[in-house]
């Protein structure tokens, strides 16, 4: 099977602490203009939830259609997770109020429950209004005996550590990290495929469910600055038509932050798949195995296969984008 790069139909995702601002990447929100959408998912494949082809040829087609046609040519020597999808899960985030506090698994705790997906994550801030911040990792000195219970008794955030956040920052959340997004802010989240998630406390909301047992298991109280720091190093490298900014990377997937400047085009082979969201301008791919030329704007988000050798973008507005690939680790992804 011949790829090109491909876009997927975004799923919206209703939330009680989302707004309207997924709205401004030219997306069609349902429902009326005080339903709250907090998140829309633009790439993902789980069980029961795939990706559909908005582009080209496949154009309806899953991405988990696709894997199971010729993941081959699809992932290179990328494999795929357990249950044979895409190893990478990416969204754009609105958090008009503040998200619950919460932890995803790890790997560990995964493995040991069955039907439990670990989770890892990266939230790129696009906008965030004025004092916005993220509550991750628990305060030194906070033992699981008063963090449970500040959460019973509504406390839990000042044992957390607030940091303040702004646009252009990213922010690395590994599985096990206690969390939360705070209100204001706007984003786009690259993750692990992982859905799992166990509340420790939602600001007074009382119709989900918290779940305390489960969420004091998975908390690791030693995720602290220093390996937040060690993902979010960043390297930069200049100039004159481009600008590349590493601003997370882990085991489980970089992300680079690339500017181009108009009319200015290069050649961008691939042997393993990258993901693209673009966050400015605007350009084209061609010279795909499938013929297909692919134009891109403001707020897409393109799957570029592997197998592109011939592949090359040509930028026609000043286009800004993340590039989200695959770090080899041995030989394999690791899915934690």
């Amino acid at each position: 099977m011949h790829f090109y790069p491909l876009r997927f139909v975004p799923h919206l995702v209703p939330k009680p602490w989302g707004g309207r601002k997924i709205a401004r990447l030219g997306r069609d929100l349902p429902g009326s203009a005080s339903t709250p959408i907090g998140e829309s998912w633009e790439l993902v494949d789980l069980p029961g939830r795939s990706s559909v082809v908005a582009n080209g040829p496949l154009a309806g087609r899953t991405l988990h259609d696709l894997i199971e046609a010729d993941g081959a040519s699809l992932l290179g020597d990328l494999r795929p997770t357990a249950e044979g999808g895409f190893p990478l899960l990416v969204k754009y985030l609105d958090a008009r109020e503040n998200l619950s506090i919460q932890v995803h698994p790890d790997a560990a705790y995964a493995a040991a429950n069955p039907g439990v997906r670990s989770k890892t994550e990266a939230l790129f801030v696009l906008d965030a209004e004025p004092g916005a911040v993220v509550y991750r990792g628990v305060k030194p000195g906070v033992t699981p005996r008063q963090l449970r219970h500040d959460a019973e008794t509504g406390r839990i955030v000042d044992d957390l550590i607030a940091t303040p956040v702004k646009a252009g920052q990213c922010l690395y959340l590994p599985g096990g990290t206690c969390h939360a997004y705070g209100a204001g802010i706007f984003g786009v989240e690259v993750q692990t495929p992982g859905d799992t998630t166990f509340r420790l406390y939602d600001w007074g909301r009382t119709d989900r469910d918290l779940h305390l047992d489960e969420a004091m298991a998975c908390v690791n109280f030693e995720i602290g600055a220093a390996h937040f720091a060690k993902a979010e190093r960043r390297t930069h490298v200049a100039g004159v038509f481009t600008t590349l900014s590493k601003v997370c990377s882990c085991d489980q997937f970089t992300i680079e932050r690339v500017r181009m400047v108009e009319q200015y085009g290069q050649e961008i082979p691939y042997d393993r798949p990258a993901v693209w969201v673009v966050l400015e301008g605007s350009g084209i791919v061609s010279g795909s195995p499938a013929g297909v030329d692919v134009e891109f704007n403001r707020g897409d988000v393109l799957l570029m296969p592997a197998g592109q050798h011939e592949a090359k973008v040509l930028i026609r507005e000043d286009a800004v984008w993340l590039d989200v690939q695959f770090p080899r680790v041995g030989t394999d992804i690791l899915l934690a």
